[in-house]
């Protein structure tokens, strides 16, 4: 009877560490804000977002309950000087290193808004990541 309640008492604290170390560590998201826009149009949303250490990550996707899309963009430069922008699919997330999303580089596009975005209001922003899985950011509406 002595041997069972050992093997279960190691097999009860194998379980609590199998958990502890399969929980995905989370990104910091600092500094988060977006443009002001009118309801119907798009804006753009900014933040530093810090991978955890030892981990890497991947931001997948996003969306805002006040917006029909947001998309994950990248500023461009092509050989003529002509800039624009284009869509990509996942922006990686080294362990411990920040990655700036910024107006002329990496950022969100936040298009068809529900609702005008003021300054001084906020925009909801469902972050998800590859291993975090979905974070929520409050971004602060001001002028860029």
């Amino acid at each position: 009877m002595r041997a069972r309640s050992v093997l279960l008492s190691a097999w009860f604290i194998a379980a609590i560490a199998l958990v502890a170390c399969s929980g995905s560590a989370m990104p910091t998201i600092d500094g988060a804000w977006a443009r002001p826009g009118a309801d119907g149009a798009q804006t753009a949303a900014y933040f530093t977002v810090k991978g955890a250490a030892g981990q890497a990550d991947a931001l997948l996707s996003a969306s805002s309950p006040d917006a029909e899309a947001v998309e994950l963009h990248e500023a461009t430069t092509d050989a003529s000087g002509m800039m624009g922008m284009r869509p990509i699919d996942h922006l990686d997330i080294p362990a411990g290193e920040a990655i700036e999303l910024k107006p002329g580089g990496f950022h969100l596009m936040v298009m068809g808004l529900t609702r005008e975005l003021a300054v001084g209001g906020t925009l909801e922003l469902d972050l998800v990541f590859e291993r975090a899985g979905k974070v929520v950011v409050q971004a602060e509406i001001r002028q860029g």
